[in-house]
């Protein structure tokens, strides 16, 4: 665990901190009873008298940070759980006036060069630290795939989905396609292809034509013969009808076609009778098991493939997404152009998010601070910096005993 290494140093710390201190009240209590063996003895007392009050001055100090000192209820100790809250409040606010501020965050994206960033990340090769950085995101990715409710969500998914296909209202939308379609001449072949399709129906069905014609011929017609010639002649007339169709996009009957297609695409649009009747027909279409089934399996394909490419971003780099990615990072390095819009555009969203979601970010560090454990935090913050306040016990024993020393002298010489 991380945090282990630096709580046995804090232990380890205080542990030589106070055996220092015991050890100036042993050599207190020895050279005070050996006082009269030795003038030396009195620099020794002095020393280690004076080195016993530093000791536990800054002992006193260094505990009334956390806690209260021997849990005496003494004013002014226990200072960080006390203050804890006032304590986020004001790291709240160093925060927002030093860092979450429009012109600091400008200033300091002024300085980056996010274009070039991005553009490192996605050319460099796997071997890089950056391609690390994409497997671990990519694991991570799986992961929290793999962890979300995926019968809850993917229901979800089809639910809103559904909806949003009901509330759009496809009536002028189709309208304006058929519209852009007619006037740029993107229906002809279309229409061609039907006339030319009808013809081969036609050719496929030439029997029952006849056989229609014989049976509602009359006997006269039978008896002679002629039902056959009036078959022939309504077949011809049929596909000369049709293959001068085919041949002629200005035919009379395709210009009456395409006005009645054309109508149909206005009253799309305009008819509120007409985009009642489509909206209708969409509902049902929707409303049917088959598109159903179909909108509910998008999510769960939707969801393999992200958990293929999470799994395997180096099988996704390799492929035709990879070099588009790779030409877009090698672009976005060597395109000064492109490099500062890109740089531009994360400047000014990374100032507008701070404008607008700063205070709220202070808000949460305030809050966060509020709502942590006064105990715990106070056991955190007095491992993470503890060592180093042990050394401040150590150095106030020492400097105190120095200054005992040097005034026992400055006393004897006097």
């Amino acid at each position: 665990m991380p945090g282990a290494p630096s709580a046995r140093d804090f232990v380890r710390m205080r542990r030589r901190a106070t055996g220092l201190l015991v050890a100036m009240a042993i050599l207190f209590l020895v050279s005070r009873w050996s006082i009269d063996l030795h003038p030396a003895m009195g620099f020794l007392k002095a020393f280690a008298e004076a080195g016993m009050v530093g000791g536990l001055a800054d002992w006193f100090a260094v505990t009334a940070l956390f806690r209260h000192p021997l849990g005496l209820p003494i004013p002014h100790t226990a200072i960080i759980p006390t203050n804890k809250d006032r304590i986020g409040d004001t790291l709240a606010q160093f925060l927002r006036a030093n860092f979450l501020t429009p012109s600091v965050v400008a200033r300091r994206m002024g300085k980056v060069d996010v274009a070039a960033a991005i553009g490192r990340f996605l050319a460099d090769p796997a071997d890089t630290g950056l391609g690390r950085l994409r497997g671990g995101v990519s694991r991570m990715l799986a992961d929290a795939l793999e962890a979300l409710d995926d019968g809850h969500l993917g229901h979800n998914l089809k639910e809103a989905l559904t909806d949003r296909l009901l509330e759009l209202n496809v009536s002028p939308m189709l309208g304006q396609a058929i519209e852009a379609a007619m006037r740029e001449g993107r229906h002809i072949p279309l229409q061609t292809g039907i006339l030319e399709r009808i013809g081969v129906v036609l050719n496929q069905n030439e029997m029952t034509i006849r056989d229609l014609v014989h049976e509602r011929s009359g006997r006269l017609l039978r008896w002679t013969g002629l039902d056959e010639n009036v078959a022939d002649a309504i077949i011809n007339a049929l596909y000369k009808l049709v293959f001068d169709m085919a041949d002629d996009p200005r035919h009379p009957l395709r210009l009456r076609f395409d006005e009645a297609i054309a109508s149909v695409a206005e009253r799309l649009q305009t008819d509120p009778e007409m985009q009642a009747r489509v909206a209708n027909w969409k509902a049902e279409i929707v409303a049917n098991p088959a598109m159903q089934a179909w909108i509910g399996g998008l999510w769960e394909q939707g969801r393999a493939a992200l958990l293929r490419a999470a799994r395997d971003p180096q099988r996704v780099m390799a492929g035709r997404i990879g070099d588009a990615l790779r030409r877009l990072g090698q672009t976005l390095q060597e395109d000064a152009a492109l490099g500062a819009l890109v740089n531009r555009f994360a400047r000014r969203a990374t100032v507008g998010l701070v404008s607008n979601y700063g205070d709220g970010i202070v808000r949460l560090v305030s809050d966060t601070v509020r709502g942590w454990d006064a105990e715990k935090i106070t056991v955190r913050i007095e491992e993470a910096v503890g060592k180093d306040l042990q050394y401040i016990r150590i150095n106030g024993t020492l400097v105190g005993g120095l200054v005992g020393l040097a005034l026992h002298a400055v006393d004897v010489w006097l």
